[in-house]
């Protein structure tokens, strides 16, 4: 048995592995790399995989950097088989990925001006509409804890990782050559006290644990004392008068901060003021969650219950048109703007960081993993200025990170998480992580569980 790893090693985006057996091939996850030139070029090489002896594919959730290569593999190389993942993980992605389809378009074109001018090649998009049709249409629904054949030898089963609607963390029993083996991949693990959300599933055994890193390095502030910050900061603005900008995936963490707003509405704590969610993606996958409550852990089902998360919501508004978006802009402070993307990549959030950065009563409140080479991982380290589409700005804006609210389990969660498996000593493997970021849980797993986990590189490929 083979594993391959294709993405989200030595770095955090573009998770991808292949497992090959004897008998079987599966790619574990697809995902799109995203940060600097250099890595999201990555994009565009051909996976070097034969899809004409893929069984099958297994969907961890559907955030972009797991999910966003799949239309390639049926735009590039006609894959045809099936697709397994959560019914909630199956919306999600279809909501990222027709978003990402239009995104790249737009992009290539933006691109393809430039290189016109200057007699460059021009480009084709990643993909299209149509392949991500394709792709959905491949994809089938399978429930937490079922048990299920992937393919000739592999069962698979997926339990809750509490890091989005619908993640999890997929569990394999291969056999091959009379043995027994199980693989554990732990797609990314969610925080204890993530709200909304139910807390991840931990495995008793496994033989492999292949286990992201992302936060390997440091904990995340406790949840209460990042609310207690977040309500500070929003004292501040409103005194101020002044815009608050958020950028936010717009799925999980946008929905995460509607909460945390509703609740604070609703408890009288602070006056209300306009939020927007200024994404159409957002406001779709919003809907998602009203349909998956069943997903949702005992204190939101106990606020939704109660009518508290009716009363905040009030003051909560969806911006669906560029026009709407654009009124945003006329709106006078205080008011809060949640829009994407959550590392300013690209999204309307750069729309407002244009029309408002300069100024000294806008306050910036970053809520999530800023990449390396992103520009919102530039104004977490102190950007003095910016360039938006060329164009230069001051960053006279207050700036906050506020890691507390990361949809990602910091170090002393991932060895929660982890406990239970260290007791059959399995063989870890760490991605999705930079350097500093799983070699520090390396050691941390090392010291306290003498194991010694793998610190595999993007093509690398381990024998197990």
């Amino acid at each position: 048995m083979k594993l391959t790893f294709l993405g989200a090693a030595g770095v955090v985006t573009g998770s991808c592995y292949l497992l090959q057996t004897d008998k079987a091939n599966l790619i574990i996850d697809c995902g799109m790399f995203q940060g600097t030139y250099d890595l999201e070029a990555k994009n565009r090489e051909q996976p070097c995989v034969d899809v004409d002896h893929i069984d099958a594919v297994l969907l961890t959730h559907a955030h972009l950097d797991h999910c966003g290569r799949l239309p390639l593999l049926t735009a590039r190389r006609g894959y045809s088989g099936p697709i397994y993942a959560t019914q909630a993980t199956i919306e999600m992605a279809k909501i990222i990925l027709e978003d990402s389809a239009r995104i790249n378009a737009s992009d290539v074109e933006r691109e393809n001006r430039q290189r016109e001018r200057e007699g460059l090649e021009l480009l084709d998009p990643l993909f299209e509409e149509k392949d991500v049709e394709k792709i959905l249409s491949l994809m089938q629904p399978v429930t937490y804890e079922e048990r299920f054949k992937v393919a000739s030898g592999i069962t698979a089963r997926l339990v809750e990782a509490g890091h989005m609607l619908g993640s999890a963390s997929i569990e394999l029993a291969v056999h091959e050559n009379g043995k027994r083996k199980v693989i554990f991949f732990s797609g990314d693990i969610g925080p204890h006290n993530l709200p909304i959300l139910r807390t991840a599933d931990p495995l008793e055994s496994a033989d492999v644990v292949i286990m992201e890193s992302t936060y390997g390095d440091r904990d995340h502030p406790s949840l209460e004392k990042t609310l207690d910050e977040g309500e500070e900061i929003v004292r501040r603005a409103v005194e101020r008068k002044g815009k608050i900008l958020v950028p936010a995936f717009a799925i999980g963490r946008s929905q995460q901060l509607m909460y945390h707003m509703a609740a604070l509405f609703s408890s009288g704590t602070i006056d209300p003021f306009p939020v927007y969610v200024d994404s159409p993606m957002a406001a779709k996958a919003t809907a998602v969650y009203r349909d998956n409550v069943q997903l949702f852990d005992k204190e939101a089902l106990a606020m939704i219950k109660s009518g508290r998360m009716a009363l905040g919501l009030e003051y909560i508004q969806s911006a669906s048109s560029v026009a709407e978006s654009k009124a945003i802009n006329d709106v006078p402070g205080p008011c809060m703007i949640i829009a994407t993307s959550g590392m300013c990549t690209g999204g309307r959030i750069l729309h407002h960081l244009r029309h408002n950065i300069r100024y000294p009563e806008t306050t910036i409140v970053l809520v999530g993993y800023q990449s390396y080479g992103t520009l919102g991982r530039k104004l977490a380290d102190g950007a003095k200025t910016i360039y938006i589409w060329g164009d230069r700005f001051p960053v006279n804006a207050e700036v906050h990170q506020m890691g507390g609210l990361s949809a990602h389990a910091g170090q002393s969660d991932l060895l929660l998480w982890f406990d239970q498996l260290a007791a059959s000593r399995p063989q870890v493997i760490l991605t999705h992580g930079e350097d500093r970021q799983r070699q520090a849980l390396a050691r941390e797993i090392e010291e306290r569980y003498s194991l010694s986990p793998l610190l595999p590189m993007h093509g690398d490929q381990i024998v197990i």
